[in-house]
C-alpha cells in the first residue's frame, strides 16, 4: 500500500484567535457579559476605528460607518472564551427580539446558535436560542478569571491585554512564599494583579 503525503483524514488545524467569525455552518456560543456598542470604521491599513457615538471620522466617505454589538462569549466549538463583534443587522434584530420577549428575556441566560448560509450578497444568517439554563461553573470561572475589558475596543486596545490571576496561580504563590517565609500564614498574603505578594 502505497503511503500518503499526509495521514488519511488530516486536517488543518483552525487558526486560534481571541474573536468568534462566523463560520458556515451552526455557530453555538453563549453570551457571558454585557454588551458595548458603538459605530466602526476601517483604516487603509484595515484597522478597526471604533467610537461610542456617531458620527465616526469616516475614512471612506462613500461608505457608511457600521452600528456594532460587542460582548464576550464561550464559543462551544472550540472551547474557548472569544468576543463576538456583530455588525449585522439581522442577527441584532433577532437577538433583540428575544431580549425584549417575556419568555426569553436576557440573552445571557441561554445559548443561542447563528447558522450561516450562502455568501456575500446571498448570505443569510438563522439565530436559534436553546432552552434557558445556567451556565456551566467551570466556564463562570474562566471568565472571571480573565478579566477582559471591553471598553479597550474604543481606544484600538486589546481587551484581552490584562490578565487576572487564577486561583491556580495564587496557591502556587502561596506554597512559594511558605517556603521562603514557614511563619506567613498563606491566606492572608496580600497578592497583587500578577500574583506576586504586596510587601
Amino acid at each position: 500500500m502505497e503511503e500518503t503525503f499526509l495521514p488519511a483524514g488530516y486536517q488543518a488545524p483552525a487558526g486560534s484567535s481571541n474573536y468568534l467569525r462566523l463560520q458556515q455552518g451552526a455557530n453555538k456560543f453563549r453570551i457571558m457579559s454585557k454588551s458595548i456598542t458603538g459605530w466602526e470604521d476601517w483604516t487603509n491599513e484595515r484597522k478597526p476605528l471604533r467610537t461610542k457615538d456617531y458620527p465616526v471620522v469616516l475614512v471612506d466617505q462613500t461608505k457608511p460607518a457600521k452600528h456594532f454589538w460587542a460582548f464576550v462569549v464561550w464559543d462551544y466549538k472550540d472551547n474557548e472564551i472569544k468576543i463576538l463583534e456583530l455588525t449585522q443587522r439581522t442577527i441584532q434584530d433577532a437577538i433583540m427580539a428575544l431580549y425584549l420577549d417575556e419568555n426569553w428575556g436576557d440573552p445571557k441566560k441561554y445559548d443561542l446558535t447563528i447558522t450561516k448560509t450562502g455568501e456575500k450578497m446571498e448570505t443569510k444568517y438563522n439565530v436559534m436560542p436553546t432552552p434557558p439554563k445556567p451556565v456551566a461553573g467551570e466556564i463562570e470561572a474562566v471568565y472571571i478569571g480573565m478579566n477582559i475589558n471591553l471598553e479597550a475596543l474604543y481606544s484600538g486596545g486589546d481587551p484581552f491585554g490584562k490578565k487576572q490571576t487564577t486561583e491556580r496561580q495564587v496557591i502556587e504563590q502561596s506554597e512559594i512564599n511558605r517556603a521562603i517565609n514557614p511563619n506567613i500564614e498563606p491566606d492572608i498574603i496580600p497578592l497583587e494583579a500578577d500574583g506576586l505578594p504586596k510587601f
